[in-house]
């Protein structure tokens, strides 16, 4: 088996490590305790229930599978449960899996009670997917010998083990597949503000950041509700904070955070640079919509993927944009943030 495909985990001696590089910055980050995992609480509640009363039957914990946007911690979830388990994880992702005979070499190299964690699992080959179901169902791998008439299909039986899956694009995970994480399907849900606070002020003293209380608020607000962007501007900071700020008090204010969030072209409320050009172009070259995605696909040169997945929901999220049947529209509050006079605004003065 690849290296490349499959990464070993050990976590029946995990020991807090002081951070001396950045080399392993984000894993570091992670939480290893529920106590130390910041947000999603009815996640957290229910999977500290299903762990308890696995342990208490000396059962293994069901599968488990975790969707939702990137950035909010489904792959932290696994390391979680793993560390609080104190099992051995092996990880894995969807794309990496490429034929049956990977997912044979994998499933048959656990050691009981071990936890599999397959990232992007909706990007998974079909076939592969196949083979998945009686491992998981009935603890099973069939593997077919030969070829024609001569075919015949052996049963092999796996050590028992926890699957833990993360997604993305839920929609497109099949649904015999989802039906099989007995343990339950989570959604991630967006951070409030209050949340991302916590998690950068936890993150603050893991790398020795000294920073204000409204240099945080300053973080938080512009972190688009994620803690992976929340982390990534804090070191964004430090790092302008260390060039910029040479021989004074090294100490992150609300001033120097909003600078170096200003040179990332952030804005107050998290856009960036693309999020408020494609305002822009809706509201100065279509007059506020509504305009189709091929069109708006076509005027910012960018992919109609890009447009739908990386772009408006954000946007749609912060109520400047709506989808609606005939077209994207922006709403009133985009042309407020912006500048730009809104629909009734115009007409009352053509008046």
């Amino acid at each position: 088996m690849s290296r490349k495909k499959i990464k070993e985990i050990d976590n029946t001696n995990t020991k807090k490590t002081e951070i001396t590089d950045d080399s392993f910055l984000d894993q570091t980050l992670r939480p290893t305790r529920f106590e130390e995992y910041i947000g999603q609480k009815h996640i957290k509640d229910n999977v500290k229930i299903l762990l308890k009363a696995a342990e208490e039957r000396g059962h293994i914990p069901e599968h488990l599978l975790f969707y939702g946007p990137p950035g909010l911690g489904k792959t932290t979830l696994a390391h979680l449960i793993a560390h609080e388990t104190g099992r051995q994880m092996k990880i894995t992702s969807g794309p990496a899996i490429e034929k049956v005979g990977d997912l044979a070499s994998i499933l048959t190299n656990l050691a009981a009670g071990d936890i599999l964690f397959i990232d992007e699992i909706h990007r998974l080959n079909k076939m592969v997917e196949e083979i998945l179901y009686p491992a998981m169902e009935s603890g099973v791998l069939d593997i077919i010998i030969g070829k024609g008439p001569s075919a015949r299909t052996i049963q092999l039986d796996l050590p028992p083990f926890t699957l833990i899956a993360a997604t993305t694009r839920v929609a497109m995970v099949s649904s015999p597949l989802r039906s099989r994480f007995s343990g339950g399907v989570f959604r991630l849900e967006f951070y409030s503000n209050e949340e991302i606070a916590k998690i950068i002020e936890r993150s603050s003293k893991l790398l020795k950041i000294k920073l204000e209380e409204e240099a945080l608020k300053e973080i938080a607000k512009r972190s688009r509700f994620t803690p992976r962007t929340a982390n990534y501007f804090l070191k964004r900071c430090r790092d302008f904070a260390q060039i910029y700020e040479k021989g004074k008090e090294k100490i992150l204010s609300q001033k120097i955070c909003k600078d170096a969030l200003n040179m990332l072209a952030i804005d107050d409320i998290g856009l960036n640079s693309s999020d408020r050009k494609f305002l822009e172009i809706l509201i100065e070259k279509f007059n506020g919509g509504p305009v189709g995605l091929k069109t708006m696909s076509a005027a910012l040169s960018e992919e109609e993927a890009t447009l739908e997945e990386v772009v408006e929901p954000y946007l749609i999220q912060l109520g400047l944009l709506e989808r609606t049947a005939r077209g994207r529209v922006a709403t009133g509050k985009a042309c407020e943030h912006l500048g730009f006079n809104t629909k009734e605004e115009k007409q009352n003065k053509l008046i």
